[in-house]
């Protein structure tokens, strides 16, 4: 399938819009610091959540979604949890409200309402700022390359080569075409400030929405009446202690990407997902834009309400679109070129073009040209919100706390236009000596935030946890996790699995040996600090010296008692994600029995999570 003039032109319509939006949008952006990073703290919840939902539909992660829903079926839908992906469960329910409650502007703001200040605050401080960029590059180097090889196959370099006044390498070409692109999100972003990327996020999700259900439907449509040439194990969503799936009499090149990924002990890798999943989502919302955005709500009560509706608008839809283009690869494999060119010139299977292959196959023109602007927008408002985030802490937290306190306006406008090309550019370098996706992805979900874990656990549920504490924790996690690929490398008959998630415990040891020398070989935060964030922020668990102090002045004080209410909020809340997760793979395989019990499933936990969860976020019933 060749773009047509009508592919070209829908596109072309796109960048002009988000161009007309990042120069409509900018007279407002310029108005406050404020304004620019946060949109002003007026945006409605539905709006930041469909941006927010927006800014996870990265183009990076629906091309590893489809590659591994195509390789190993319904036992994909658990492999999101990497990230973790239900930690958005965790902050609707409770976590989203008490980061909000804070007032802060960034995360690392936020260190001081809970440790107050002097010089531990002041290296906790900074700490959250180097993991914040660092995480912010490592993501922003991540689309950069899944962008690249996305568009190299519609557009091949021997097409436009021609027209160039200058030659590319083939191992070149994503990232020459992973630069064009960018440089229009950069646009948009940097002139709009939050509320263009908010606007900008809303009109590409609806782009998405109507290229989702369209490739869902083509799906369908060639898979009635036909069977996918698949192990019987595919179509299961339960597995044992291996993963006992041989793709040997369907299509054997796919056992050589099983034995390559790492995932044959899946019980085990699910039981490891499982215990940093959840850690990882008591920590609370890594500093970048999925923080932002909470921050940038009304109240607490609307930060809630916009990390649920996250999940909401962003499953159905998105695993719509993965499921379809699976099914679609599946069904036509031996149409499709998968074939790339590696560093060293030699030829090999590169199933993430599984993605673009598909689409370039068999979605017809005009349809051709939505698909692929909604992808692009996938990329750019992932992009867009990442950059935000980079750019929120280098001004808030480096040039106006460290650098100029005083600044201008002006000179604070300057400085976000500045950081925010200064950031692109970093990441150019970094997409530039990055292998793949899926190694950028295994990295930053395994490596380094395991590094982050600890003592972002410890900041919310132990009252004797201090600035030192958090430094030590996060400064020795972050190093652990930097040395990591380089560790694994010298000593590869130790480290035998190439999975960074199997050494998340070393790095959690490493890093929780840090939070508790520097914690309990210092003195605690001072009890006036710590007050007024228990009153504040009203989080529950190991407080209970501060409680006494509490209500010792103010008797009428409640202590937070909804541990267990939470924790039963958020089992329930997993299970309608995973339901939401699974019911459009099962409607495009049309297994109509299997699509009305999971309905049923999703309808009871809606009910449930209405009484226990919506209902006491009413202000007349719960003004927070």
């Amino acid at each position: 399938m060749k773009l047509t003039l009508l592919d070209f032109s829908i596109i072309a319509v796109y960048l002009l819009v988000i161009v007309y939006i990042g120069l409509r949008m900018r007279r407002q952006a310029v108005k406050s610091k404020e304004d620019y990073l946060m949109g002003g703290k007026t945006l409605p919840w539905y709006m930041l959540g469909l941006s927010n939902a927006h800014d996870m539909f990265d183009i990076s992660g629906t091309m590893w979604m489809v590659t591994i829903l195509f390789v190993y079926g319904l036992k994909s839908v658990w492999l999101p949890w990497l990230w973790p992906s239900f930690n958005q469960i965790f902050l609707m329910v409770f976590l989203s409200a008490w980061l909000r409650r804070s007032n802060a502007a960034t995360g690392a703001e936020w260190i001081h309402s809970r440790f107050g200040h002097g010089r531990g605050v002041e290296q906790s401080h900074s700490v959250v700022v180097a993991f914040a960029l660092i995480g912010c590059l490592g993501f922003l180097a991540y689309g950069f390359i899944g962008l690249g090889k996305f568009v190299e196959i519609f557009l091949p370099w021997n097409v436009v080569g021609p027209y160039m006044p200058f030659d590319i390498a083939p191992k070149w070409v994503p990232h020459f075409y992973g630069v064009v692109f960018t440089l229009f999100a950069v646009f948009y972003s940097i002139l709009g400030g939050m509320k263009g990327i908010v606007l900008g996020d809303v009109v590409m999700y609806s782009i998405m929405t109507v290229a989702a259900f369209c490739v869902a439907g083509i799906a369908m449509y060639h898979l009635h009446g036909q069977t996918l040439n698949v192990p019987d194990s595919w179509y299961h969503l339960g597995f044992g202690r291996n993963l006992d799936m041989d793709w040997s009499a369907h299509i054997a090149e796919v056992n050589q990407k099983v034995g390559q990924d790492g995932y044959s002990l899946f019980g085990l890798l699910f039981m490891m997902m499982l215990f940093k999943g959840v850690l990882a989502s008591l920590a609370g919302p890594a500093p970048n834009y999925d923080m932002q955005k909470i921050l940038s709500t009304r109240s607490p009560q609307e930060a809630s309400k916009m990390s649920g509706f996250v999940s909401v608008v962003l499953l159905p839809v998105r695993y719509s679109m993965v499921a379809g283009f699976a099914v679609l690869a599946l069904l036509f494999y031996d149409q499709m070129d998968l074939h790339a060119v590696d560093a060293s010139g030699k030829t090999y299977l590169d199933f993430e073009r599984i993605l673009p292959a598909a689409i370039n196959n068999f979605i017809p023109a005009g349809l051709l040209g939505l698909v692929l602007t909604g992808l692009i927008a996938a990329f750019m408002g992932t992009f867009s919100g990442t950059l935000n985030a980079a750019q929120s802490y280098i001004v808030n937290d480096i040039y106006l706390k460290r650098i100029n306190p005083k600044a201008s306006h002006s000179s604070v406008l300057a400085m976000n236009y500045g950081s925010g090309i200064v950031v692109v550019l970093i990441s150019f370098v970094l997409g530039f000596y990055a292998g793949s996706v899926e190694s950028i992805l295994q990295w930053i979900v395994g490596g380094l935030y395991g590094g982050y874990v600890a003592a972002n656990v410890f900041k919310w549920y132990w009252w004797r946890f201090n600035a030192s504490g958090f430094f030590w924790g996060m400064a020795t996690g972050i190093v652990a996790a930097l040395a990591m690929p380089s560790v694994m490398a010298a000593f590869p008959e130790v480290f035998t699995q190439k999975l960074p998630i199997f050494y998340f415990p070393l790095l959690l040891a490493v890093s929780l040996a840090g939070c508790i020398a520097g914690t309990l070989l210092t003195p605690p935060t001072d009890m006036p600090t710590l007050k007024s964030f228990y009153q504040n922020v009203r989080p529950w668990g190991f407080w209970q010296p501060v409680h006494q102090a509490v209500i010792a002045e103010h008797p009428d004080f409640q202590k937070n008692t909804d541990f267990w209410k939470d924790m039963l909020n958020v089992a329930v809340g997993i299970t309608a994600q995973i339901s939401m997760t699974v019911l459009p793979i099962y409607f495009i395989l049309e297994k109509w029995s299997t699509v009305g019990l999971v309905l049923v499933i999703l309808a009871a936990c809606t009910f449930f999570l209405k009484r226990t969860w919506w209902d006491p976020l009413h202000p007349k019933t719960n003004a927070a």
